[in-house]
């Protein structure tokens, strides 16, 4: 039964409490919430149903939602693409016509030709919350496998397609989740991994037991051939691909979202051989660039934080023998690939994308100009053919498809989004702040040029600080949104990211996660000291490892930020290990349950275990979705519960609970949409502006 608990202002929910307590190497931590981690029971399914009520009541009762809604149709609305890829002479490409759910995947034999339609994942239901994932093409371009997704979950079907006639194979492949797909050259069938089927593991290891499977074209699943598994490490990963030359099966060997990895290998003529163990000491990272015969050629931070590329000769492959063609530099690198004999490297130089090119010995070429401060999201080309393609996109400058030609040096626009605002009327700076232990923190400030440093403007602050992903400048229709009706967008590059490097990385994770809280609690104050905003008026927004670093943040200084936007969020840290792929980062975030050195810092920071009776917290909006299965809703559940019952009650404290959704990828047009509206509508509501 869910009993109403009369608040101040607000009439909460009043959840079932238990009485479940564990003990942490000595310290009793009580659990009152645990029910909710069940998502059938029947009392969660009530509440969700219950706050789902109220928070749209609280959203909608007003004409914001609508009339922004409208304006982010309007500003959504126009033509995006993603940067094309050549196989078999024919070029590949996804396409969004401006409010379609899903991107719809398109195939030219040439340029010039109309393009063809060859999936469009918005025909699959009408609600539009199937989408394709996990694109793979044959080298000849002949066949393509691709990922069909549910509702945003992390687990696929893949399917197989044959290119010019569109014809559907029979088969479809169960149980795939992060799996790559490696096709042999002769277009006999591919290699991929999966974990176990169901019942062939303890529900609990669903996710564990990855293994690499051989599967030859138009035959069922149940024939596949089992590759590669290792049953004394049932967390490591097996990521297969293919050398550009056709001759080795590589498996890139992780363990959660460790950096760290390993790289095995075998001849593809070398069907029952056993794989070598290049690299299987978990030392650094490898990332395979291409090969020339037995000289293979890796992108790694082995004695390089900021990565650089050697060469291995995989018949004398001791370290002493590796030849290094890239220097580390100051600056990391963020990418390499190589194109027409050319390593493509794009370098992060104070969080702003760097392309250079150097030939194949590793000698500098030239760097391409980038039309500004900005990202490159993407780079395609093939190892020997002059053509290339990258996207490029900054807070100001929409996505642009950019086509570089080697023969002639020529950089020109390949697609440019056409978009109804003047990017002029807006300015962004960069500039470097203050952490507590007096570190330099960059961050990003977007605005109108005339804004007036009054301190007295609404403004969003935004940040990740982890798994050492890199925030970057980047153009959002929904910060247009913001930034058109007055608004300051920042966004913080805290430690924890890899802006920096690994050292940046290191900074920020397992018993230096205080240091990531403090660089962003730096940054607001910072933000309110030099007149941007003030502390009634400052948004805190964050999504995953991000919505852990605002639930920190405001459990730790509540009277510091005037509402909180907290995505899909991280928050039980003495237990997110125990659902689905949350081992995965333990790496990052240590183990409390296991380790009492870890639960020491853990539980300091842990936002669930931080939440004080009798505090005004400030108005906050949890977002997770029912079907979320990398970071379960049961974080948030528990998080809103036991805020609403604890809170003083002068602030609204609610979540919102999407239907038909997971942890953002896949998620339709149509929901998007509502979702950004709602966020929007809370913080107009909220800071009392006009529409």
């Amino acid at each position: 039964m869910i009993k109403r608990g009369k608040m101040k202002n607000f009439n909460y929910p009043k959840p079932k409490k238990i009485d479940v307590v564990d003990d942490y190497h000595g310290t009793k931590i009580a659990d009152p919430y645990r029910w909710m981690e069940n998502p059938e029971d029947d009392d969660l399914k009530k509440w969700i149903d219950e706050e789902n009520e109220l928070t749209f009541k609280f959203l909608r009762e007003n004409s914001y939602f609508s009339r922004i809604k409208k304006q982010l149709k309007e500003n959504w609305n126009y033509p995006r693409y993603t940067v094309p890829f050549k196989k078999g002479g024919k070029y590949f490409f996804e396409k969004n016509d401006g409010l379609q759910n899903q991107f719809v995947l398109y195939k030219q034999n040439s340029l010039e030709d109309k393009p063809q339609i060859l999936i469009d994942p918005n025909k699959w239901n009408e609600e539009g919350t199937s989408a394709l994932e996990n694109l793979s093409v044959s080298e000849t371009g002949k066949f393509l496998a691709y990922g069909r997704g549910e509702a945003g979950s992390d687990w696929q079907e893949i399917k197989i397609m044959e290119v010019e006639t569109g014809k559907e194979f029979e088969e479809v492949l169960k149980w795939c989740k992060f799996s790559s797909i490696a096709w042999k050259h002769d277009d006999s069938g591919f290699y991929y991994n999966r974990f176990p089927a169901e019942g062939e593991v303890a529900p609990e290891d669903r996710n564990n037991f990855c293994k690499v499977f051989w599967h030859t074209l138009g035959t069922p699943q149940s024939q596949d051939v089992l590759i590669y598994e290792d049953k004394s490490d049932k967390e490591l990963g097996f990521y297969p691909f293919i050398t550009q030359d056709g001759k080795y099966l590589v498996l890139y060997v992780a363990k959660g979202t460790d950096p760290r990895n390993n790289i095995y290998y075998r001849k593809i003529a070398d069907e029952n051989g056993d794989f070598i163990k290049l690299f299987n000491k978990m030392e650094a990272s490898y990332n395979f660039v291409f090969n020339e015969e037995t000289t293979f050629f890796f992108v790694t931070d082995n004695d390089a934080p900021n990565k650089r590329i050697i060469a291995v000769d995989i018949r004398k492959p001791e370290k002493k023998n590796w030849q290094e063609l890239l220097s580390e530099i100051s600056d990391p690198i963020q990418r390499v690939e190589f194109i027409n004999h050319h390593f493509l490297v794009e370098y992060s130089h104070n969080v702003h994308s760097q392309l250079k090119i150097f030939d194949s010995a590793g000698n500098f070429v030239k760097e391409i100009k980038l039309p500004t401060l900005g990202t490159i999201s993407s780079i395609s080309g093939d190892w020997n053919e002059p053509e290339m393609f990258f996207g490029f996109t900054s807070f100001l400058y929409p996505s642009t498809i950019f086509k570089y030609d080697f023969d002639i040096d020529k950089t020109t626009v390949f697609k440019k989004p056409q978009i109804n605002f003047n990017s002029e009327d807006y300015i962004t700076k960069q500039i470097f702040y203050q952490s507590k232990d007096g570190t330099k923190i960059p961050m990003f400030l977007v605005h109108k040029k005339d804004l007036k440093l009054n301190g007295d403007n609404p403004a969003i602050l935004n940040a990740y600080g982890g798994f050492n992903i890199s925030e970057v400048p980047y153009f959002s229709v929904s910060n247009l949104f913001w930034l058109q009706k007055g608004g300051v967008f920042a966004l913080a590059n805290l430690r924890g990211g890899g802006e920096f490097g690994e050292k940046w990385h290191q900074a920020g994770m397992l018993a230096n996660k205080q240091n990531v809280f403090d660089d962003f609690i730096a940054a607001a104050e910072w933000l309110i000291n030099n007149g941007y905003t003030n502390s009634r008026k400052l948004a805190i927004k964050g999504g995953s490892n991000g919505g852990l670093l605002v639930g920190a943040c405001m459990v730790q200084r509540p009277e510091l930020f005037g509402a909180v936007l907290c995505h899909v969020p991280v928050l039980d840290m003495l237990r997110y290990h125990k659902f689905t792929v949350g081992r995965y980062w333990i790496p990052e975030y240590g183990n409390a349950e296991e380790n009492p050195e870890h639960f020491k810092f853990m539980i300091k920071y842990s936002p669930l275990h931080n939440i004080k009776s009798g505090i005004c917290y400030p108005p906050t909006l949890i977002f997770t979705a029912d079907t979320d299965d990398r970071v379960v809703p049961a974080h948030a559940d528990k998080f809103a519960a036991t805020l609403q019952e604890k809170d003083c009650g002068k602030n609204p404290i609610l979540i919102r609970i999407e239907k038909k959704a997971g942890h953002g990828h896949g998620k339709p047009i149509s929901k998007i949409l509502d979702e950004i509206g709602d966020e929007y509508s809370f913080l107009f509501k909220i800071f009392n502006m006009k529409f």
